[in-house]
């Protein structure tokens, strides 16, 4: 029933008050989900169809002037993509309104990156949101705590479309009575280039002289608004830019980007992309040696032609490949309806422009918060803020491996374990804890350390644990020297 799907499925949109160019896009992306689910190959990337990208440049001895930073700077805008949720994590509201460091929401940490580049390059930096319908009203709540981040005749956010969640049984919008908003998803950050305009942002963004935005996730607090990347941009008339980052073994499963045969055109490629019994190509980190870190840079000019382009054609958007997502209707309830989300992703946009660039930058651009492996990092003394809100490491070795176990894998139950904080990672080197364990105030660890809570539930306040100089101040724990690399994303 398909046909009968699609039709109820678009008549709910548009009674929902969705742009009829989300509609449009929607029942594009439906055709093609009907496509894939027929053949099973949709958006494959066969590796004989595509080469290494390789001799990426950095900004390793590039040098701006101040005024040329100044002048490259106040082209952009910072946009954040701030529809998430964080329902992997258990995070009831937007993920963007945790408390991350020093009691500070992820919100407030961009707010006061963006307010600290303009103070010192004497520029109207934008800070506009992408929330989506769940998320805007507590992004604006935090928002309102920084009155001075309005620039005139600009918003501060603008919202992304919604779509029925499609029943995976016969690709009908799916009925939730228990809670009738998880009956909607937004389209995946795809949606970015078709609501900046649908919003009317990208025309008053044009109009006001601004060229390019930076994109970004909202929960990647190495991504600030570099200027030296928006002057390299300048010089170059470079039309659209993706950052990448070196690859590990820890990143082997993260999208890469490479050289399509047929055109010389960059593309993006995901694991939901590689064609059957080429994983180990995907994931050989000396073949691909870098990874999209979906940080990017686009102009506006270019995306408001390939808009108007598409219109002419009687197309909506930007075509890019349609991402099959499976959940279920209540994610946090995996006995509940499955469901289809039909998504696209912003970074794909990258084979769609001609003269798509990518730059190598320090991985320090890259400090995502996705797990609560994660978030113990960022909370704990091996990061601080500096002046200027960038989140940056006070050690000089590498991140210790940090390994919770389920107990710990949603933000309300690691909160109650970790109620007097997290412990001093400084000295560790990894930090594994198997079963259940709470922790007390002022706990230090040090090297490689095990904690059980079959024999251990509790850590005491101003416990030392694993390799200590003094031999009074270690701990009965189990602990031991399996080093592992890595940052246990």
């Amino acid at each position: 029933m398909s046909a009968e799907g699609l039709a109820e499925a678009t008549t709910r949109m548009r009674a929902h008050g969705e742009h009829e160019r989300s509609v449009r896009a929607f029942e594009h992306n439906y055709a093609i989900l009907e496509e894939v689910l027929a053949t099973g190959a949709g958006g494959v990337i066969p590796e004989s169809s595509i080469e290494p990208l390789t001799d990426v440049p950095t900004l390793d001895g590039v040098q701006f002037t101040a005024a040329e930073l100044s002048t490259a700077l106040a082209q952009v805008a910072v946009v954040k993509l701030n529809g998430g949720l964080g329902t992997s994590m258990g995070i009831s509201g937007p993920k963007s309104a945790l408390p991350i460091k020093d009691g500070l929401t992820f919100l407030d940490v961009i707010c006061r990156q963006v307010l600290a580049l303009r103070d010192e390059h004497d520029v109207d930096l934008p800070l506009i949101l992408m929330n989506s319908f769940r998320t805007q009203d507590a992004s604006q709540e935090i928002l309102a705590r920084y009155p001075d981040l309005l620039v005139d005749g600009l918003p501060l956010s603008f919202l992304q479309s919604a779509e029925p969640k499609l029943r995976e049984d016969d690709l009908a919008p799916v009925d939730w009575p228990a809670d009738p908003e998880l009956e909607w998803c937004p389209p995946g950050h795809g949606d970015v280039y078709l609501a900046l305009s649908n919003s009317g942002a990208l025309k008053t963004l044009l109009d006001k002289g601004f060229r390019y935005v930076f994109l970004s996730n909202a929960d990647n607090l190495g991504a600030t608004c570099d200027p030296r990347i928006a002057a390299w941009l300048l010089a170059g008339d470079v039309p659209y830019l993706a950052e990448v980052c070196e690859r590990t073994a820890n990143d082997r499963k993260g999208g890469h980007l490479a050289v399509r045969k047929s055109d010389g055109r960059l593309v993006l490629r995901d694991s939901a992309m590689v064609a059957p019994g080429e994983d180990h190509f995907f994931q050989d980190t000396t073949r691909y040696s870098t990874f999209h870190a979906n940080n990017l840079w686009v102009d506006l000019h270019v995306i408001d032609r390939l808009l108007d382009e598409s219109e002419a054609r009687g197309e909506v958007g930007l075509g890019l490949p349609v991402i099959v997502n499976r959940k279920t209707v209540d994610p946090s309830d995996s006995s509940s309806t499955p469901v289809i989300q039909i998504e696209t992703g912003m970074g794909t946009a990258i084979e769609r422009i001609e003269g798509s660039r990518a730059i190598h930058v320090p991985r320090d651009r890259f400090r995502p918060v996705k797990t609560t492996n994660e978030l113990l990092l960022v909370r704990s003394d091996i990061f601080a803020l500096a002046a200027d809100s960038s989140v940056v490491s006070v050690i000089d070795h590498p991140e210790p491996y940090v390994d919770l176990s389920a107990p710990y894998k949603l933000v309300p139950h690691f909160e109650e374990r970790f109620a007097h904080g997290v412990p001093s990672m400084k000295q560790a080197t990894s930090l594994r804890v198997t079963g259940d364990v709470s922790f007390g105030a002022g706990v230090v660890c040090v090297g490689d350390v095990v904690v059980d809570g079959a024999t251990t539930p509790v850590v005491a306040a101003g416990t030392h644990l694993g390799p200590s100089p003094d031999p009074h101040l270690d701990s009965h724990l189990d602990t031991h020297l399996d080093s592992h690399p890595g940052t246990g994303a």
